[in-house]
């Protein structure tokens, strides 16, 4: 499914628009077309910039079914806890570990519609992973690199980074959708505050250094001396 509400012309997904009646909402951090899971959708764009946004680091949690043991392969696990380098650049530093069977039994993960590709010689297991930033299919090409490519990627939880549990996909099935509850919104009011004050202390702070700047050089304002 495309994560956006206008389908694309001669494309074979669909999009949100053919699940969600809601107007006026967009996706804040999208997901690949052939991928799964939670979807924060939003009609404010500063909420959609503060999550999306990776010098915020809002870490994201997805479960990834792969070819391969991932328990058998500790140096895949480290490689993709400490970064691989993707499309000519370094992802950041992730955390990663394998699901246990009895973690994923318990999980009762939903059939994909379509199945996933199987091969008969080759065993598939899942694994755990959070990033704090979003580039093009990120997971598959991380995953792909430490020699575990994806066959099935649902996104688990979107943390607001607040001390409180994360966003969670937990009680929802493939195409459902809710409003977010009170305590939810609440949150996510406070987060944009947060974002409000932060970016006020950031005003300040450069003000401050483009000050010192033109002492230190001894211009007559910050902008003669900032150079320096």
């Amino acid at each position: 499914m495309l994560s956006q509400f206008t389908p694309e012309p001669g494309s074979p997904w669909r999009c949100l628009a053919d699940w969600i009646a809601v107007p006026g909402v967009y996706a804040a951090g999208r997901l690949d077309a052939d991928s799964e899971g939670l979807l924060l959708l939003t009609a404010n764009g500063r909420l959609q910039q503060r999550l999306t946004d990776p010098a915020f680091g809002h870490w994201r949690r997805y479960w990834a079914q792969v070819e391969g043991d991932a328990n058998a392969e500790p140096q895949a696990l480290a490689a993709l806890r400490s970064g691989l380098v993707i499309q000519g650049r370094c992802t950041l530093p992730a955390r990663a570990r394998a699901l246990a069977e009895e973690e994923v039994a318990a999980a009762a993960i939903p059939d994909r519609d379509p199945p996933i590709r199987h091969r008969l010689q080759v065993p598939t297991s899942w694994l755990e992973l959070e990033l704090r930033e979003g580039r093009n299919r990120q997971v598959r090409r991380m995953t792909a690199a430490a020699g575990l490519p994806t066959l099935r990627l649902i996104r688990q939880s979107i943390d607001l980074m607040d001390g409180l549990p994360p966003l969670q996909l937990t009680g929802l099935a493939p195409g459902q959708w809710r409003f977010v509850n009170a305590v939810e919104q609440a949150r996510l009011d406070q987060l944009l505050r947060r974002t409000a004050a932060d970016q006020s202390d950031r005003s300040r702070a450069d003000r401050s250094r483009s000050g010192r700047g033109g002492r230190a050089g001894g211009g007559k304002s910050g902008r003669a001396g900032g150079g320096g």
